[in-house]
């Protein structure tokens, strides 16, 4: 690692402080940062990209239960600045290195109203965009504190385009809906779900980041935060008059949002900008602000590839709880997802319903209903672990907590345990329901401390972990490796869903959305469309094309892939499945070729430590033709293209299991002609002459 680091403190005259407003800029200048206080002690902040405003100026502060008091209006201490240029490698990821490039400004503060309340707002001035964070530090008066309001703003420039789900506590599952920044109606998008299993809505102007925008002259703003540790989630508030966004914190059972010791920095708030949507996604902005790994040895954290034990109880094939007859994770069953798995080169098998409490959990909101270490009589885990070993692939251990994260963290070391006595090295959590300790949302202050807990103590027992319903990821996956991926958005399981179920515009909207703060397990790989396959009352139906669900592959990043339909639907398309067979799930490069959101999305990756790329397009429910120029492959070389492509008849209501494949050799001198049925997609390997 080669580290550029210079500290040049600025001399803080008296002229110098009776001005009250300080520049910075980023490293190339393309995005100037202003920070003003004002007579009356108000600070705010405004910035502009290539010359054109993006942010007006934005109050920042606190309000304070405990004290209770205001920290909004302060006198400049002094001010700092810094620059750092570095370069760091992931131990997994969409490129093999990242170039952290920044300029730091840190102003600290007193409060006009008690010089010994001492607040410090430190900026970064990315490339890419902005991250800012408040310190309080070790010596300020303020020691033990309680945060009613963080009073946070985003002012912005105009009615913009905007990509945006409601404001909740307790879920992120919801559909996007694009709208200019006046049309947003929480409320009533909320009310037009009825799959979702619990809501917490905030308020009709309120919605969630990852927040996507794009003004009139073509700027691609995003609003989120990073490394969000022992502090509630952000949503943000509109006011429709002004187009401002005042953050809106995720408080407890009394209402309090956050309880805190100083010294205390609180997440980045950040703000992604460029003029090109392909920028947006290749952002490394949130995880240059995350920590470093905590993890020294990273040798077993391993990228993998699975089948899922699931889809069967989503469709009606099966049931996770053993009475009736169709209890799906028992033994034999799991045996034949296994066989599949090992001929398949997968890495492992997740079992869903297992163990026993499946009968008594939902909607009960009771603390003691899984103990995650007693199996249902008919799922024999020595059997199975000796099978798997045998067959050279791992069982995937499920941990649903019914919410009861009290219950689960008891359950820590003796779950853990049983894992590694049965050869398990992953885990996907759940947090289905209402959270117990009771009055704590899925977003709140304690459950975000819960899930960094569970990945503190899987890396002590060397296992990995994936969370289902958990907060928005904000980069954490960088201190915390083994924490490959979450859920935290409307998944491919949706697609069962009897209302809204999912569209072919919701994958072009969440890689700039959900996607900006880490992977997620979307479950792709359906090629059977008609859900009524073992219950013929069904009418739901999964709306791409079987080509724009290998793309998937390729768009929707995550080092923890799943082949998410059964084994008998893979074998009536063994040409195609090969591409999920083929598809790396780590990356020692990747190119965004074009997007733009709720349209499109192409993308091309390199296989970590090889020579073959893989490249993923994909449309909305129109239909689209575009040429790409293969400029990323190697000079002087030759590769095979194996093209799996949406048939010329190919529609995702009329005919989605409609491909057709074809072989061909090019250079990095050609150019690939590809046309996207409605709700399709094209994937693509290049393999290396």
């Amino acid at each position: 690692m080669k580290l550029f680091l210079t500290i040049c403190l600025l001399s803080i005259s008296t002229m110098l402080l009776a001005q009250k407003t300080f520049v910075s800029s980023s490293p190339n200048h393309a995005i100037i940062l202003k920070v003003s206080i004002a007579e009356n002690g108000n600070v705010s902040y405004a910035s502009s990209y290539k010359n054109k405003p993006i942010i007006e100026p934005s109050l920042l502060g606190f309000s304070l239960n405990k004290p209770q008091i205001f920290l909004n209006k302060f006198d400049v201490v002094n001010v700092d600045s810094s620059s750092v240029d570095e370069t760091w490698k992931p131990v997994w990821g969409e490129v093999s290195s990242i170039r952290n490039n920044y300029k730091e400004l840190k102003i600290r503060l007193k409060d006009k109203n008690n010089a010994q309340n001492l607040l410090n707002i430190i900026f970064r001035i990315f490339d890419d965009g902005i991250g800012f964070r408040y310190e309080f530090p070790q010596e300020s008066a303020v020691k033990h504190f309680i945060v009613g309001d963080e009073l946070t703003q985003f002012n912005l420039t105009g009615n913009h385009k905007t990509f945006w789900i409601p404001g909740d506590y307790d879920t992120n599952e919801y559909l996007y809906n694009t709208t200019k920044l006046s049309e947003i109606d929480a409320l009533k998008a909320a009310q037009k779900e009825k799959d979702i299993a619990l809501q917490a809505v905030i308020g009709t102007n309120t919605v969630q980041t990852p927040l996507m925008m794009k003004t009139a002259d073509g700027i691609y703003l995003n609003i989120h935060e990073a490394a969000l540790v022992n502090y509630p989630a952000m949503n943000l508030a509109l006011d429709k008059k002004t187009f401002t966004f005042t953050s809106h914190l995720v408080p407890d059972a009394v209402g309090n949002k956050a309880y805190l010791q100083a010294p205390f920095q609180t997440p980045w708030r950040t703000i992604i900008v460029s003029d090109k949507a392909t920028e947006i996604l290749s952002s490394k902005m949130i995880l240059n602000l995350n920590e470093p790994s905590k993890i020294t040895d990273v040798s077993w954290i391993k990228p993998q590839k699975f089948i899922g034990m699931w889809w069967e109880m989503h469709v009606g094939k099966s049931n996770w709880f053993k009475e009736g007859n169709k209890h799906g994770a028992n033994t034999e069953n799991v045996k034949r997802y296994i066989d599949f798995a090992s001929k398949n080169g997968f890495d492992g098998v997740l079992v869903e319903g297992w163990n026993e409490g499946w009968e008594d959990w939902f909607g009960n909101w009771k603390e003691n209903v899984f103990d995650f270490i007693t199996p249902y009589s008919d799922y024999n885990i020595d059997i199975l672990t000796d099978y798997a070993k045998q067959k050279g692939v791992k069982i995937i251990m499920h941990h649903e907590t019914s919410g009861s994260a009290t219950n689960y963290e008891r359950y820590f070391d003796k779950a853990y345990q049983f894992m590694k006595d049965h050869n398990m090295n992953t885990v996907k959590t759940g947090y289905v329901g209402r959270i117990i300790p009771r009055g704590e949302h899925h977003d709140s202050q304690w459950m975000v401390n819960h899930y960094q807990r569970v990945a503190e103590k899987t890396a002590e027992y060397k296992i990995m972990v994936e969370a289902h319903e958990p907060v928005h990821p904000t980069g954490l996956h960088r201190t915390y490796p083994n924490w490959l991926a979450n859920e935290a958005a409307r998944g491919n399981e949706f697609n069962n869903a009897p209302t809204l179920g999912l569209v072919p515009e919701h994958e072009t909207i969440l890689p700039f959305t959900r996607l900006m703060g880490g992977p997620m397990d979307y479950t792709p790989g359906f090629f059977h469309f008609q859900l009524n396959q073992y219950d013929t009352s069904r009418k739901t139906r999964v709306r791409t094309t079987l080509a724009k669900q290998l793309a998937l592959y390729v768009t929707m990043y995550s080092p923890l892939q799943m082949a998410g339909d059964f084994p008998e639907n893979f074998n009536k398309y063994l040409d195609a499945f090969q591409f999920i067979r083929d598809v790396p799930v780590d990356w020692d490069d990747t190119k965004i070729l074009e997007a733009e959101p709720a349209d499109y999305i192409t993308i091309a990756r390199k296989a970590k430590g090889k020579s073959n790329w893989f490249l993923g397009a994909i449309t909305d429910e129109n239909s689209r033709k575009t040429s790409l120029k293969l400029d990323f492959l190697d000079d002087n070389a030759k590769y095979e293209a194996t093209i799996y492509q949406d048939a010329e008849n190919a529609d995702w209501q009329t005919n989605p299991a409609a491909y057709k494949i074809e072989k061909k050799i090019v250079t990095n001198k050609n150019t690939l002609e590809l046309s996207l049925a409605k709700g399709g997609g094209c994937a693509v390997s290049f393999v290396k002459l």
